[in-house]
């Protein structure tokens, strides 16, 4: 079995879960998966074991326990250097640390109003002002990596990063609620929507049956 444990929460709403999931599963680390059916008797009997903050994703190293999705991805980035999951240069990794940090703590407007939801495709629900904006910016760190950084490949940086990881649960929102892109942002989000990694993700997603209100706007 992998000394490596990841716990999350449901693959049809749980974004900060997607985050490592995905990284794990696109750079080949193996790993044992545990998904805590968010707010259910279970959750609440289960998650104290692993997690002190009482939220997920938490991954679990034999003694080490890191909890957030980006202290999580920083991890792995330490302990596995030849997935070359940051960007080698240092000043291109300084970029993609800040973005990747802008989306860890910013963008509360587009979480509340555009929940993840993996099961469900809702064209237009959501176009309060701030969340435009929000787009807007999302948008622009899109458009301004890809041309400066992105090109050795199709992702942020050229290649995979923690970056494109971090940023894959707002592309899958923007599915959700038919965000309209052009450009390099479009292509952007086509390609990460074509990841083997999240395909297997949303497959797992539409097999859940727990339904959370507060997500099925």
């Amino acid at each position: 079995m992998s000394p490596l444990q990841l716990i999350i929460g449901n693959k049809a709403y749980s974004s900060w879960s997607l985050r490592p999931w995905l990284l794990m599963r696109h750079a080949d680390i193996d790993f044992t998966e545990v998904r805590l059916p968010l707010h259910t008797k279970s959750w609440n009997e289960t998650i104290g074991k692993y997690s002190p903050t009482g939220k997920v994703p938490v991954l679990v190293d034999g003694s080490v326990t890191v909890w957030e999705s980006l202290a999580i991805c920083e991890y792995l980035a330490d302990k596995f250097p030849d997935r070359g999951l940051w960007p080698a240069a240092s000043e291109t990794r300084a970029i993609a640390r800040a973005i990747s940090a802008e989306m860890h703590s910013g963008f509360a407007g587009l979480r509340t109003e555009m929940p993840m939801n993996m099961r469900r495709r809702i064209p237009g629900k959501i176009r309060a002002s701030v969340v435009t904006d929000e787009i807007g910016r999302v948008v622009s760190i899109w458009n301004d990596v890809r041309s400066r950084f992105g090109d050795g490949g199709p992702y942020l940086f050229g290649d995979f990063s923690i970056a494109d990881a971090m940023y894959a649960p707002i592309v899958s929102r923007f599915a959700t609620y038919a965000v309209e892109l052009d450009g390099e942002a479009a292509q952007y989000a086509e390609t990460i929507l074509k990841l083997p990694a999240l395909h297997a993700w949303y497959a797992e997603a539409q097999l859940e049956t727990e339904v959370i209100t507060g997500y099925e706007l």
